[in-house]
């Protein structure tokens, strides 16, 4: 067996399968948000309900990132990952700023998802670099890993209840709440989600120390079922940027004809 398929085999091909499925959900939510509220369609209700913000939304996410945190502890290279993430996250920011002010479109967004990863996985790299450097024992790095993950998750998750606003931006990504901010899109704080990040990395090293699947017997059959998935999986960051203007694109012309119909 040639190298490279020996590492197609071996290929946690679990972690991209789950990443896959919390991007289709993620793009089903951005897909009803744009249905619902940019083309004023009265359908997708569920984005009202109290259940899904509380319950489901947060699955979402959590899934998303903290599977991001695992695939962290395997890349060869998190340094050229981390830039490739904050370049993204900055060119979505001027994008959309753009877009905002002059198509008059509100989809300003200035801290999302793109951006906890971009600060977890330089992170992550951080703490790698001084756990070499220190010979540190990776035991010991995992429990101060996880219980730093675990504090800045109760923290955030308690951030909303404090009695505190500023109006300086730079405590934007923190999660405090800043007093005369435009209305962003997609907003996610550091607070709770780098923690859920740092937790994802703690897994990561905990369950693949070896740097391949866990669930090598898998059949014929999953793997057809998974494939697919998979590859959203593996490509999340380029779906990620591209889905939401070709989304709306195809929105825009399925409404145009439904109107000219009637």
């Amino acid at each position: 067996m040639s190298a490279k398929k020996s590492l197609a085999k071996e290929r946690a091909w679990e972690l991209d399968f789950l990443r896959g499925i919390a991007l289709i959900m993620m793009l089903f939510m951005h897909m009803s948000w744009d249905v619902r509220y940019e083309f004023g369609a009265d359908i997708f209700s569920y984005l009202e309900e109290g259940w899904f913000w509380s319950f489901v939304h947060p699955v979402i996410v959590v899934l998303f990132v903290s599977v991001s945190g695992m695939c962290c502890t395997l890349s060869r290279n998190n340094v050229k990952r981390g830039f490739k993430l904050l370049g993204a996250a900055l060119l979505l920011t001027l994008v959309t700023f753009l877009i905002t002010k002059f198509a008059g479109i509100e989809c300003l967004i200035i801290f999302n998802v793109l951006a906890v990863l971009t600060c977890g996985v330089f992170l992550y790299v951080l703490i790698s670099y001084i756990e070499r450097k220190t010979h540190a024992n990776a035991n010991a790095v995992n429990v101060i890993m996880g219980l730093i993950g675990l504090y800045i998750v109760i923290c955030g998750c308690n951030i909303s209840e404090m009695d505190y606003s500023t109006d300086n931006l730079l405590f934007l990504p923190i999660g405090f709440e800043i007093s005369g901010s435009p209305w962003m899109a997609d907003y996610m704080p550091l607070f709770p989600w780098l923690g859920v990040f740092l937790i994802g990395c703690v897994i990561g090293r905990i369950c693949y120390k070896d740097k391949k699947t866990i669930f090598p017997g898998r059949g014929k059959v999953m793997a057809a079922i998974a494939r697919p998935v998979e590859f959203i999986g593996r490509h999340s960051l380029i779906i990620y940027l591209a889905h939401q203007p070709l989304v709306y694109a195809v929105l825009f012309v399925i409404f145009l004809l439904i109107n000219n119909i009637r």
